[in-house]
């Protein structure tokens, strides 16, 4: 509070009618963008905040390409402190933002004018999130429980607790989960859904759960780490990803290139092993073999974002195609044939089919 900015992940909820919406609040600050990305890995709706005295900034820029990379696709822009400036500014930055915005998922986006302290245009921002909360389609209950872990804290009476946002599948209360990469086993005690107890969770919530295991610490568990109703699933160190470059990227991004890797809340170190030449040019996709520095617990469709070696800005994102990929033979012709063949294909039961076949 006293810096005047958010350096971590904040969290409110609000009825909008007879919707309970869960807000994300992610550190702006270009310094801080590693924060953020633990915040934005499983969100339906993004609101772009930009402020009418500064304009969209460097660091704004960076969101976007973010969040366009994570498939996000639903959104508007909260043009903010309309009552500091006066109205020829705000038509100022509304046509900075639309030139920013043209071509990602926002391009046809409305821009909100409004402030906190007058609160104009307020009732306008509360209307629009109603009104986009009612066509947000609900994610399936089915698959494995997945949540990654983004908060650890211990509750008095209660004992351990962490937050997160379920990723696939839903959780009640009694069910046995593992942690991971701890591979230890837990019970969940107490489940908050969208801050209210609840008996169960599913995909799309933000939750807190009580857990309960046998010599099981705070220091145990680190944000990123995951919870899944599935104990068979393994780390891997290599995945294969269909990667596309930033287009403002200023050269191809090259053969193990070194990397910082985020995957929902996780953050990892390794380099990009390309599969269809010596590189990739900006604005453009390929398959890659991502080789991290440690086991990630990822699955088909899970998506990736990456910045460079000194983590100064986003570099590229994309979708991983499969996990534990072999280490000899990774770029060979009939595996980028057929990894080729899993991007083009819709249904599960065609991708798995697809994957069997290497």
């Amino acid at each position: 509070v006293s810096r005047g900015l958010s350096i971590e992940l904040g969290f409110a909820y609000k009825n909008f009618g007879s919707y309970r919406l869960g807000f994300v609040d992610v550190p702006g600050h270009i310094r801080f963008i590693h924060n953020m990305l633990a915040g934005v890995g499983a969100v339906d709706f993004a609101l772009l905040i930009i402020a009418a005295d500064d304009g969209p900034m460097p660091q704004t820029i960076e969101h976007l390409a973010i969040i366009n990379e994570l498939g996000i696709s639903r959104g508007a822009i909260a043009l903010t402190k309309v009552d500091r400036v006066s109205r020829s500014r705000i038509s100022e930055v509304e046509e900075q933002i639309r030139d920013l915005v043209s071509g990602t998922f926002l391009e046809q986006a409305r821009i909100l004018p409004c402030s906190g302290l007058s609160l104009e245009g307020i009732d306008s921002l509360q209307a629009h999130l109603t009104e986009t909360a009612g066509t947000l389609q609900s994610k399936t209950k089915t698959g494995h429980f997945r949540l990654a872990i983004d908060r650890i804290f211990t509750v008095k009476g209660a004992g351990l607790v962490v937050t997160g946002a379920i990723i696939s599948g839903s959780v009640s209360t009694g069910d046995e989960l593992t942690l991971l990469p701890q591979s230890k086993q837990v019970r969940v005690r107490q489940i908050h859904r969208q801050n209210i107890k609840s008996e169960y969770a599913q995909a799309g919530d933000r939750c807190a759960l009580n857990l309960a295991s046998v010599n099981l610490s705070r220091q145990d568990i680190h944000r990123g780490d995951w919870l899944t109703s599935n104990p068979s699933i393994i780390g891997s160190q290599r995945i294969d990803m269909h990667l596309h470059v930033l287009k403002g990227e200023s050269a191809a991004l090259k053969h193990w290139t070194p990397v910082h890797i985020h995957s929902a809340a996780k953050h990892a170190l390794g380099h990009v092993a390309t599969l269809q030449g010596p590189s990739i040019a900006p604005g453009q996709a390929g398959l890659v073999q991502l080789v991290s520095d440690e086991p990630l617990f990822l699955c088909s469709d899970d998506r990736l974002i990456l910045r460079d070696q000194g983590a100064n800005r986003t570099i590229a994102g994309g979708l991983v195609i499969g996990v534990d990929s072999p280490r000899r033979g990774r770029n060979a012709p009939h595996r980028v044939a057929n990894l080729n063949k899993q991007i083009k294909t819709d249904t599960v039961t065609d991708k798995i089919a697809a994957a069997l076949e290497h």
